[in-house]
């Protein structure tokens, strides 16, 4: 079989969400460089249009809850409107809530499988319907090393990248036969915000979000089905996974996997 084309990206249009701060801003500047047409969407309108203005004049900064399906609609309606058919939607908007999950309130519990789940979801299915009469598009969906290992004190979190991960494997097969591809993406420790007040693992390497925007970028080009940023996550993803429960989890206590989200 022929090897595939690498995508030219020159002109596609982008949308995506999360994208006023942390790794989806990166990724919108980072889509930006490869000449795409960008488009942002965040809660906050101040800072979803100050990014928006950071990046260039021609990018879009929209408001958006990922939570509420018609104001998803109406988001991507807007870009389409503004910018022309929409080619690829990253699915980045995630929120985190640490702690014991007996102690854990129920609206952190909720609000964590609305966004980081409920949300994928939901923008992939608006997607879909736009992608799937043109027969092209990406969809680029954000789960995270959590949805390989398992850490303590973000269980829910961790159940979210797991199901992103899966829902993502899932989609790959119903989309075989069409022109529409996808990508799932699992960061690290990437430094950002939400990790600031993460403690250090052995071997764990922590990296800019640059680094990951750069990697979607990538993907979207080669259609790289599974991406891990940085690289060697995919190995102490499959080493956690292929160990047998018990010397998995003395293997987390020993290099302090456990205590990441403490």
């Amino acid at each position: 079989m022929p090897a595939m084309k690498n995508q030219d990206l020159t002109g596609l249009v982008v949308a995506i969400t999360g994208g006023g701060r942390g790794i989806g801003l990166e990724i919108a500047r980072s889509c930006h460089r490869a000449g795409m047409s960008v488009a942002i969407g965040d809660l906050d309108e101040t800072l979803v249009k100050e990014a928006a203005a950071e990046i260039g004049p021609d990018v879009l900064g929209l408001t958006v809850d990922v939570r509420d399906e018609a104001d998803f609609r109406r988001f991507l309606d807007t870009v389409e409107a503004e910018q022309g058919p929409l080619h690829a939607l990253v699915n980045n908007a995630g929120i985190l809530r640490m702690g014991p999950f007996s102690e854990l309130p129920a609206e952190d519990v909720q609000l964590q499988l609305d966004v980081n789940i409920g949300g994928v979801l939901t923008g992939t299915r608006l997607a879909l319907d736009r992608m799937l009469p043109r027969d092209q598009g990406h969809i680029v969906n954000m789960a995270s090393s959590a949805g390989m290992i398992a850490t303590a004190n973000g269980a829910v979190y961790s159940a979210t990248k797991h199901a992103v991960l899966g829902f993502t494997r899932a989609l790959r097969g119903e989309l075989r036969d069409t022109g529409v591809k996808t990508s799932v993406v699992m960061p690290g420790v990437i430094r950002t915000e939400m990790t600031k007040d993460f403690n250090a693992a052995m071997g764990v390497r922590v990296v800019e979000p640059s680094m990951v925007a750069d990697r979607v970028v990538e993907a979207m080009r080669t259609h790289e089905l599974e991406v891990c940023v940085p690289k060697e996550i995919a190995v102490q993803g499959r080493l956690f996974s292929l160990l047998p429960a018990g010397a998995s989890d003395s293997l987390k206590r020993l290099t302090r996997a456990d205590s990441v989200m403490h």
